[in-house]
């Protein structure tokens, strides 16, 4: 019997596991995926009985980003996009601590949907980025995140260069917490879990609420902004080349201009 393509799991008393079941495609954000792993945060916000939640991705990757060639389809633009920002707004403003368990890589919505989370165990092999510009995208909306977390200069090495860094790397700038060594990443992200059950439930849930209040536009303002220009971006025509030229595994038409020059 095939698994569900998001499934939710008690751990323990109070820590609940939501792993992505989409491992043939690296966990890749289909929009089947995002409505069921927006469906199962909404859910655990109304459970007060479960604390922390922890998100993790079957496989050998985390999650690879947005489904490109479903996104890419006639007529998906709008609908896949919104998608993204539901699936970010939920993760991000569940009232639970939410631990990131990332192996393998985490990849551009991938990395966008780790950044949703309150902190990041990441396996030492794993790399995250965000390769947009790379594919004529703009990471637009997983920016709400990552200015949030990591310092500007810091933040315009990531999105500009497009490169994916190691998980050390990442701890310095602050998009990971903790390092886990090979076998070890659940065992790290469970244990970081009971350590957030020793703090009061409705403390907990207060203090992430005036954390993103603390910042001089809400959340849910900077993505309703960001989804415009993530939508514009969408449409142009190097997204069209950038997304053709990674699908058929080649080299976009601007990076064989620029040798060529």
């Amino acid at each position: 019997m095939s698994l569900p393509i998001v499934s939710t799991q008690q751990l323990e008393d109070g820590i609940t596991l939501v792993t992505l079941n989409r491992p043939a495609k690296c966990n890749a954000l289909n929009a089947a995926l995002m409505e069921a792993c927006s469906t199962a945060f909404e859910s655990l916000a109304q459970d007060r009985t479960q604390r922390v939640i922890v998100l993790r991705g079957e496989g050998p990757v985390f999650c690879a980003g947005l489904d490109l060639e479903e996104a890419f389809a006639p007529d998906n633009a709008e609908r896949t996009a919104r998608l993204v920002a539901r699936l970010l707004r939920a993760v991000y403003q569940v009232p639970q601590v939410t631990i990131a368990a990332v192996q393998g890589a985490a990849i551009a919505g991938g990395a966008g949907l780790m950044s949703a989370c309150d902190m990041v165990v990441a396996t030492r092999d794993a790399r995250i980025g965000y390769p947009e510009v790379r594919r004529g995208l703009v990471a637009a909306l997983v920016m709400t995140l990552l200015h949030r977390q990591v310092r500007e200069r810091d933040a315009r090495e990531l999105l500009l260069l497009g490169e994916l860094v190691t998980a050390e790397r990442a701890r310095e700038m602050g998009l990971v917490s903790r390092l886990a060594e090979e076998g070890k990443l659940m065992d790290e992200s469970v244990a970081l879990a009971r350590r957030v059950l020793q703090g009061a439930p409705e403390a907990i849930a207060h203090t992430k609420k005036v954390l993103d209040e603390l910042w001089p536009t809400s959340f849910k303002q900077e993505l309703d902004e960001t989804l415009l220009h993530h939508l514009s971006a969408r449409g142009s025509s190097e997204a069209r080349e950038g997304v053709a030229a990674f699908l058929e595994k080649r080299q976009p038409k601007w990076l064989e201009q620029a040798k060529i020059s």
